[in-house]
């Protein structure tokens, strides 16, 4: 006799079946938000021509479309790089902000000699972003102090800091607004000579090859997904879970500093208020719809660039508010982790009697 039905985990997920679902969750998302935007007065056509033709296949739009993806593909492997043992960064942009300032303040110092000036600010960001993820870290490891609160505290701690300094001390006198003087020169990522796309995609590049080592080809990468399957399991084993979660936490925050300094010294050229905006809900997206893998945060990236891109269109031509490109990303971001729950588990009838 049947009665009911039962959720069953698949032991193992056959490639078709995870990539039908995530390509039609995929899909039903963008059909979600284009419904959305059609509701609120824009046509199928000019969502086509905003989204694909100006954003993609226009060397404008594309030039646009590679500066965004930049600093998102730096956001996008530090989550990735958390996710793997389990540790939620809900700190991104706290540690952007950090690294932001550092390089700024390396800037402003004239820290050694102007050649090395750039490299110095890079390290600095880096070293920035490790240590302010570094504090939420301790307090898991030594307190078991969730790592979603004291990231996100941080992160708001983060962000007055900066207010604190763009007001104060660091106030450009020259214009008078709330913004650090505008970095020299030898301070700035160097223009490649396609609109406003600077050198700061190699970085970016550079990040995607060393994580997809560090994650696939390294002993850490190993112990790392054995610490995601099952953290207990791991300790009871002998493994160093402790060095293993230290090195991807802390290289979480050096990349979301690093993304701060590349924001300041390649398109910012200064620290400004709005460096950090954004940019958690961003690598959020990118991390879980990319499933931790480096070398599809890239393409992610890319794609939600392109959005991000177009939804700045949106918002000046069509007055779409900046809550409805976010909610047009959770629409896509829901729909894909809903579909997965069709790749993960299978239904079985349940019987009785």
């Amino acid at each position: 006799m049947l009665d009911g039905t039962l959720l069953i985990r698949r032991q193992a997920v056959p490639g078709w079946l995870g990539a039908s679902c995530y390509a039609g969750g995929l899909c039903f998302g963008l059909g979600l938000s284009a419904i959305l935007l059609v509701s609120m007065g824009i046509s199928l056509e000019n969502l086509y021509q905003e989204f694909v033709v100006q954003t993609f296949l226009t060397s404008q739009g594309l030039g646009q479309t590679v500066t965004a993806t930049v600093p998102l593909i730096l956001v996008g492997l530090g989550m990735s790089l958390a996710m793997r043992v389990r540790f939620w960064n809900i700190g991104i942009e706290g540690q952007l902000w950090c690294g932001a300032m550092a390089a700024t303040w390396i800037s402003i110092h004239d820290v050694g000699p102007e050649p090395l000036r750039l490299l110095l600010m890079m390290l600095a960001a880096m070293a920035a972003g490790a240590a302010w993820i570094g504090i939420g870290l301790a307090l898991k490891l030594f307190w078991s102090v969730s790592e979603v609160i004291s990231t996100l505290l941080l992160g708001s701690i983060a962000f007055f800091w900066v207010q604190h300094m763009l007001f104060g001390a660091w106030r450009d006198t020259v214009t008078g607004f709330a913004t650090s003087p505008s970095f020299d020169p030898a301070e700035r990522l160097v223009l490649l000579g396609w609109e406003q796309v600077h050198s700061g995609i190699w970085i970016a590049l550079a990040a995607v090859v060393v994580c997809t080592w560090l994650t696939g080809v390294s002993r850490f990468g190993l112990l790392a997904k054995a610490i995601g399957a099952n953290p207990r399991a791991a300790r009871a084993t002998g493994l160093p879970v402790i060095a293993a979660v230290s090195l991807f936490v802390l290289g979480s925050g050096a990349l979301c500093g690093l993304a701060g300094a590349v924001i300041a010294a390649g398109t910012e050229y200064r620290l400004s208020q709005s460096i950090g905006a954004g940019y958690l809900f961003s690598g959020i997206v990118i991390a879980f719809l990319a499933r931790a893998n480096p070398l599809a945060v890239l393409a992610v990236a890319f794609v939600l660039g392109g959005i991000t891109t177009a939804g700045g269109v949106l918002k000046v031509f069509y007055g779409i508010s900046e809550a409805v490109v976010l909610l047009v990303q959770g629409l896509v971001l829901l729909s894909v982790l809903a579909a997965q729950l069709f790749a993960d588990y299978r239904l079985t009838e349940r019987k009785s009697g």
